[in-house]
């Protein structure tokens, strides 16, 4: 059994998948920084002449942080999650798929083809099938 386990953790995929997910934890941190320091500062000089926790709205008079609307800190989130996912593409997947490439296997690429069952609207079926594998109605001949 641990042998099993051992030869597990010492595939090359669970090797690539951990280092991957360490950088990109520590990256997270850097960008989570950028979007705290330089554009929450930005947003919340854009509303301008209104002092508070920032661009938003209090809901309630009085109410403090809890009733706070946010929409600074949502702005933040978008623009946190839009330059994190561009991190993750420009230098883990397009970099990945140019090693996968060199060595002939494809990744990332277009989902293969299929066809929509008419009658219950499945679009999972195989493009050479003749009927549906969820609801077995006749899907027509595979086109040649």
């Amino acid at each position: 059994m641990l042998k099993g386990f051992r030869n597990f953790l010492m595939r090359g995929d669970v090797i690539v998948v951990a280092v991957g997910l360490v950088v990109a934890l520590a990256f997270s941190n850097l960008v989570k920084a950028f979007t705290d320091d330089i554009i929450n500062p930005l947003i919340a000089a854009a509303q301008g002449g209104v002092s508070g926790p920032g661009l938003g709205w209090q809901l309630v008079s009085g109410g403090g942080t809890g009733t706070f609307l946010n929409l600074g800190g949502f702005i933040s989130a978008i623009i946190y999650f839009i330059i994190f996912m561009a991190v993750v593409y420009f230098l883990i997947v397009l970099p990945y798929k140019v090693v996968m490439a060199r060595l002939g296997k494809t990744v990332f690429g277009d989902p293969p083809p299929t066809k929509t069952c008419p009658a219950c609207l499945s679009d999972d079926l195989n493009p050479a099938a003749t009927r549906c594998k969820h609801c077995g109605a006749d899907i027509g001949r595979a086109a040649a």
